[in-house]
């Protein structure tokens, strides 16, 4: 005690009021140092942190429910179009339940993990799906390749979308093409989903009826609910006809089935050359004028090259190629999904978001969908792409001298013209440049009065 006393000095007038000193002061002076580290520690956590605490809170504000609708409405078009055509190629190289389960699994965590982080990274609905191209060509060209070898074709294929990716080749090359013909190419792409869904009036007069009764009573009042409404509608409606087929859904966890690459020559030219082909001129071409016709403007670059470098990651799980969507991000690009462009990148988390779920129910999710009518999901699909089909026609259209290859690209695009097993977007693109270049460009030796 003594030692202590000669520690810490007390003035006579204050031991009367607290008496010994001692234990108790030394035990008052370290509370008072812990005290004030535990308040600087926190201080400073709260400069450090309250950057990141606002980033998140002004995520949260852009988040809302026609955003997440956009979302489910383009993974419930996407997967019901074309998942069906992923098992036949699955199947065309003889892979058992569990691998189709695992193709599903890698797909829809590749899509999500790619769509919800470019979403969020570029504040843009950036929305990725599989090459659904591709998945046909694999279907009739994969006779004779193994399992293995068709896993190194994939990963071959993923290589060389990181390389055009990373090199910046692929967007120099879009960067040519005129905003009006990437416009034209959206209309022509999308118009066959608008004029679908009148059609499936044929065999669902009632369900398809009031679901277009209920968008455009809903359009004329609160826009901005236009779809979420209709979903909701032809959801009842079916209901109501007894056609909800709840009996037929049922629940399953995918699990992940590692395959080891195998290459050959053969393989690379006869899968991966091709996919990659197909993939980049059917898919991400008209990705990337999607992307450019809702007035979005991101470097296109890293969004190839991560979709490569995922599919490469994956491949050996059945990953076989990811690119940009085109059709189902035209719904989570247009105006039903936020009427703030600003905002609408939620609809690309929330797609993201369901396909994971997908991924992971793997290929009993296909359960969850058959619930539904093709009508109403066609109906649906239509009913969403109205604007988009619209303003793109608009925009086309809207420079009268580079109208006439406007119109061809449209014209070529709608058509569904297939050559060389590659499809009518890319095909349509190539025709209007064409038309440009004998159209308006200048000719040498024609004076400019002439």
């Amino acid at each position: 005690m003594h030692h202590a006393r000669g520690m810490y000095p007390v003035d006579p007038t204050a031991r009367s009021i607290i008496g010994e000193p001692g234990r108790v002061q030394r035990g008052c002076v370290c509370a008072a140092t812990c005290a004030a580290a535990r308040l600087w520690r926190f201080a400073t956590a709260i400069r450090i942190r309250s950057p990141e605490r606002r980033l998140v809170a002004s995520r949260l504000n852009d988040l809302s429910v026609s955003a997440i609708v956009a979302g489910f409405v383009a993974v419930l078009v996407a997967f019901t179009g074309s998942a069906v055509i992923v098992f036949q190629a699955a199947q065309a190289l003889g892979a058992t339940d569990a691998q189709i389960g695992s193709w599903m699994l890698a797909l829809g965590l590749a899509i999500g993990a790619t769509s919800i982080t470019l979403s969020l990274r570029y504040r843009i609905p950036v929305l990725t799906a599989w090459s659904t191209p591709g998945a046909a060509m694999l279907v009739t060209s994969v006779k004779g390749v193994t399992m293995s070898q068709a896993i190194g074709a994939f990963m071959v294929c993923a290589a060389l979308i990181v390389i055009v990716g990373a090199t910046g080749w692929f967007e120099k090359a879009m960067a040519r093409v005129p905003h009006t013909l990437g416009a034209a190419m959206l209309a022509g792409v999308l118009l066959r989903f608008g004029l679908e869904a009148f059609a499936s009036l044929e065999t669902q007069l009632l369900l398809v009826g009031v679901m277009i009764a209920t968008y455009l009573v809903v359009r004329r009042f609160a826009s901005r609910w236009a779809v979420p409404l209709v979903l909701v509608a032809g959801m009842v409606t079916v209901a109501a006809q007894g056609h909800l087929r709840v009996a037929e859904m049922h629940f399953a966890l995918a699990r992940p089935v590692f395959v080891m690459p195998e290459f050959s020559l053969a393989s690379i030219v006869s899968v991966a050359i091709p996919l990659f082909i197909v993939t980049m001129a059917s898919q991400n071409v008209p990705g990337v004028a999607v992307i450019r016709a809702a007035g979005y403007e991101p470097r296109i670059s890293p969004l190839i090259m991560w979709t490569g470098m995922t599919s490469l990651a994956l491949a050996p799980f059945g990953g076989f190629s990811l690119n940009l969507a085109a059709i189902v991000a035209a719904i989570g690009m247009g105006p039903d999904a936020h009427p703030d462009p600003a905002k609408r990148y939620w609809s690309g988390v929330s797609f993201g978001g369901f396909f994971v779920l997908l991924g992971l129910l793997g290929a009993t999710v296909t359960s969850i969908f058959s619930m539904f009518p093709t009508e109403m999901v066609v109906a649906l699909a239509g009913l969403a792409l109205i604007g988009t089909i619209g303003s793109s026609l608009a925009s086309a259209i809207r420079d009268e001298g580079r109208r006439e290859p406007a119109l061809i690209t449209f014209l070529v695009t709608a058509s569904g013209l297939q050559l060389l097993g590659i499809g009518a977007a890319f095909w349509g693109i190539v025709a209007g440049l064409v038309a440009s270049i004998v159209l308006h460009a200048p000719l040498r030796g024609v004076s400019a009065g002439a």
